[in-house]
């Protein structure tokens, strides 16, 4: 009989001492606690837990990926969305990390769905799509801030798709539209406006030399003669006629009443 409760002894210290000693990885670290009270943070390799007075809970220092579940965001406009995002995030205090917090993952979680409603009801839809750099700075700077005291650190944040009612999609294609013919008649404006300050002051050039005018006279009727035209109108200056003219008037004037 005292053989057999001492082999059942030797058995359970056996067990104990299995159970006492563990291994973590690199990137994993164990929060101790002794009887309840924390006590310290052990690894990474080969630690020793004291069964019965001592429990320890691991934790994961690696980068974990989190996908925030699509959120209905109403812009500044009005504008109604969904919003869907990544979060990336480690843990580099796993002391505040399992003391602060009853479940980091869950906390983090459903603290990046409320900051992404929150920020992005503050901008305008244009902004969205426009300026998401901005947005997902901004987003991390506020989620980064918030779990700082669990001994979150929040690397990253990148929204990735924002979903529009298809008649929304619709209305802005015809904005676009409508900004790009804008831009197209500015642009024309702006060349008939240079075509006609650069033509005023080739006219002022040619006025003061009228033998210049003259051989653009006489460009412009090479350039028709080159031509395979059936009908070809000769421009006339006015320099030409301006004598005829002035002599029709002259005898209309010396005529009696």
């Amino acid at each position: 009989m005292t053989s057999y409760v001492f082999i059942l002894l030797i058995g359970v210290i056996a067990a104990l001492l299995a159970t006492a000693f563990r291994v973590l990885r690199e990137y994993q670290r164990g929060v101790i606690f002794m009887l309840g009270r924390f006590w310290k943070v052990k690894g990474p390799g080969l630690i020793l837990v004291i069964p019965v007075l001592q429990q320890m809970v691991k934790v994961d220092l690696r980068i974990i990926v989190m996908d925030v579940p699509s959120q209905d965001v109403i812009s500044r406009d009005n504008v109604s969305v969904k919003v869907n995002a990544v979060i990336y995030y480690r843990v580099v205090d796993p002391q505040r990390a399992i003391i602060q917090v009853e479940n980091f993952e869950s906390a983090t979680s459903q603290l990046a769905q409320t900051t992404l409603r929150s920020v992005l009801g503050q901008h305008e839809l244009d902004d969205m799509l426009a300026s998401r750099d901005k947005l997902n700075a901004d987003i991390q700077t506020i989620l980064d801030a918030q779990t700082d005291a669990w001994g979150i650190k929040v690397t990253n944040v990148e929204i990735k798709h924002v979903d529009i009612d298809e008649s929304m999609i619709r209305a802005i294609a015809r904005q676009a539209e409508a900004e790009r013919e804008r831009r197209a008649k500015v642009i024309h404006a702006e060349g008939e406006l240079q075509a006609s300050e650069h033509l005023l002051a080739a006219a002022r050039v040619l006025g003061q030399a009228p033998q210049a005018l003259q051989l653009r006279y006489l460009q412009t009727l090479n350039a028709i003669a080159t031509e395979n035209n059936s009908t070809i109108i000769f421009p006339v200056p006015m320099d030409l006629i301006q004598p005829f003219l002035k002599r029709q008037e002259d005898h209309a004037g010396n005529e009696p009443k």
